[in-house]
């Protein structure tokens, strides 16, 4: 097994390493998104219009479900497999920006999924609306030799087109819904209808091309809607929609309710994790409670609940008050740009500390990473770049934590690494933090952190693979840096065996 971030630099893709194969599958002109680009903010609109105006995606999903239930989809949004009582499949999320970080998880994914069922898609299959045409080079094409079926959850992403492109690919081709009633003049809603972003005349016209790409029959799956439960083996696979703003309707929250009773060991899917960057996000249900509620009470059975939204991985395992342990993982590292890791401040959490959790990229690779970003950016790079052991070392004394890689003395921390590491966000102890500082963390998560995807190796990417038996199920993270050397043996950055007797 190769080595990991936490082994060496060059598991981590420092150094002048080898660029891998991945290039080979892309298409010749990859669409470049920039989040720093006016006219892609101005298309992404709906999710501040949902902040400000009222989030209608509860209606338009209710209007989805009785969609595919009236055309057959089966009423309890279950779908039932014949795997055997030992399989494993992929999870992967965040996937769609259509670039070279996509792409460089693809070789290491098929070499570790070549044998699981299935995959999960956890949140934002395409970037930056969710529109039918970006399917192409964004779904069907980056997988069309992964031989099994996909399944996926829609992340806000998908919604800012209505989820028509996702319900068209996912969903049996789903028609176009009709025309929401016209809101009553001059109210919220019907300023909001103005400004709403919708999918443009003609959009998903390539998309029957597109789906030649993975068109064998063991590649077909279809799913009865923006959120659905599997069963397969020994586990019930729950996935929901958290839509454009990280909640879930009443209609949903029912059938989550519903669909978790049982002894049957469940793993939840969403688009909003619970626990992300050292906070806890019970994510609401509308009408009362919360869907860690459902994933905590002890006759549901949830040993596991996987987000995406946050572009890196993070696992927090949370020991209940009955004695159990849930494990809350970050599962966002399939294709976008990264989210700094660097800014998550020293872990203190439901009784999780810095000794339990784990993160990749790490933090000290993090922060050489958005350094090295930077510096470029600002044509400053002698003062903004640090190396790996530089970061490390000034994350070290920020969070009060061993440098998780010493391949030597660490190097001193001086005034320049400090002040890079202050600019950049780098988190602290929170014994330590300061109200002055706390502005500027939330100025750089916000606005600073990267903006586009990045050209070259190392992505810091990354994907699951869950192996089910009726006793277990071992999660790794396989990490994705774009290079030749983890693409042909992925490394393992973090593994847990959860128990499931």
């Amino acid at each position: 097994m190769s080595d990991s971030s936490r082994d060496s630099a060059e598991g981590a893709g420092w150094g002048t390493a080898e660029r891998g194969a991945y290039r080979r599958l892309m298409p010749n002109q990859a669409e470049k998104i920039s989040w720093l680009d006016p006219r892609m903010l101005w298309a992404a609109r709906n999710g501040v219009l949902a902040s400000w105006l009222g989030d209608p995606t509860g209606e338009t999903r209710a209007r989805w479900a009785a969609q595919r239930t009236a055309a057959g989809a089966p009423a309890d949004r279950v779908i039932r497999r014949d795997d055997p009582d030992r399989f494993s499949f992929l999870v992967i999320g965040d996937t769609g920006e259509g670039g070279e970080p996509q792409y460089a998880v693809v070789p290491g994914l098929l070499r570790e999924g070549r044998d699981t069922a299935f995959a999960v898609l956890a949140s934002d299959v395409i970037y930056p609306v969710g529109s039918a045409d970006g399917y192409g080079p964004k779904f069907f094409r980056p997988y069309r030799d992964y031989p099994a079926p996909i399944y996926a959850i829609p992340g806000n992403h998908d919604w800012y087109e209505d989820l028509a492109g996702f319900m068209r690919v996912f969903c049996d081709d789903a028609p176009p819904l009709p025309p929401a009633p016209t809101p009553r003049p001059l109210g919220r809603a019907w300023l909001r209808s103005l400004l709403w972003h919708r999918p443009r005349a003609g959009d998903g016209r390539h998309l029957d091309e597109a789906r030649k790409l993975r068109s064998a029959p063991g590649q077909r799956a279809a799913q009865p809607g923006p959120y659905w439960a599997i069963d397969a083996g020994p586990v019930r696979i729950v996935g929901i929609d958290t839509g454009l703003l990280g909640t879930v309707d009443a209609g949903q929250g029912a059938w989550l309710r519903e669909v978790s009773r049982g002894p049957r060991p469940k793993i939840l899917v969403t688009g909003s994790p619970l626990y992300v960057d050292g906070e806890h996000h019970p994510c609401p249900v509308e009408g009362g409670g919360t869907v860690d509620d459902i994933v905590r009470d002890p006759a549901h059975h949830y040993v596991a609940a996987i987000g995406g939204d946050i572009h890196n991985y993070q696992r927090y395992p949370v020991r209940l008050d009955d004695g159990r342990t849930l494990q809350y993982v970050v599962a966002g590292g399939g294709g976008a740009f990264t989210h700094a890791t660097h800014t998550i401040p020293r872990v203190d959490v439901a009784g999780v500390t810095e000794r339990d959790f784990r993160c990749y990229p790490l933090r000290g690779d993090s922060l050489a990473f958005y350094s090295a970003l930077y510096g470029r950016r600002l044509r400053l790079r002698r003062f903004f770049a640090l190396t790996d052991a530089e970061a490390m070392a000034v994350i070290a004394e920020r969070l009060g934590i061993g440098p998780t890689r010493v391949p030597g003395a660490p190097p001193r921390v001086t005034r320049r690494m400090r002040l890079v590491a202050g600019l950049l966000g780098t988190g602290r102890r929170p014994d330590r933090a300061k109200r002055f500082r706390l502005p500027v963390r939330k100025m750089y998560t916000s606005v600073l952190s990267p903006g586009s995807a990045t050209y070259s190796p190392p992505f810091f990417k990354s994907f699951l693979r869950l192996d089910v038996s009726p006793e277990a199920i071992r999660l790794r993270c396989h990490a994705a840096t774009g290079l030749r050397a983890q693409e042909t043996d992925p490394p393992v950055e973090d593994e847990v065996v959860i128990p499931l007797t």
